[in-house]
């Protein structure tokens, strides 16, 4: 979360490069951040479902907003999969875990996507795009 006077900045910052698009994307961003956590504390993944976001903006945007949001890796990537499926890329979901020792951790994200941690992970979940998120 940042700061409110810095907040106010950085979406007038938003709203001169972006236009009203990009602040919807923004809003659309940080409304379907909390309620992706709070459909995953009460349902788990099945019970996420995400409005379609506004057209417009970009990935680049999409993820800055993200982190404002302060969503997590799993967070990230079911909301990142929601805007993705309305622009026609269905891309699936994947969850990994190290081995369980000390250093136990696991880490979401969009297949495709470049992650270095990955390599060091076991796949143990790939949650392709909901039917319903298909225009």
């Amino acid at each position: 979360m940042i700061a409110p006077v810095r907040a106010l900045r950085t979406l007038a910052e938003v709203a001169r490069r972006h236009g009203p698009l990009g602040l919807a994307l923004v809003a659309w961003t940080s409304l379907a951040c909390r309620q992706v956590r709070r459909q995953l504390a009460r349902g788990g993944l099945d019970a996420v479902r995400l409005p379609a976001p506004p057209p417009g903006g970009t990935d680049a945007l999409l993820r800055r907003a993200l982190r404002w949001a302060g969503g997590n890796c799993l967070e990230s990537s079911l909301v990142r999969q929601r805007w993705c499926a309305r622009r026609r890329v269905f891309r699936t979901v994947v969850i990994g875990v190290s081995p369980p020792d000390a250093d136990f951790h696991a880490h979401a994200w969009l297949d495709g996507d470049p992650d270095p941690h990955r390599h060091e992970l076991a796949e143990i979940l790939r949650r392709p795009t909901p039917p319903a998120w298909r225009p």
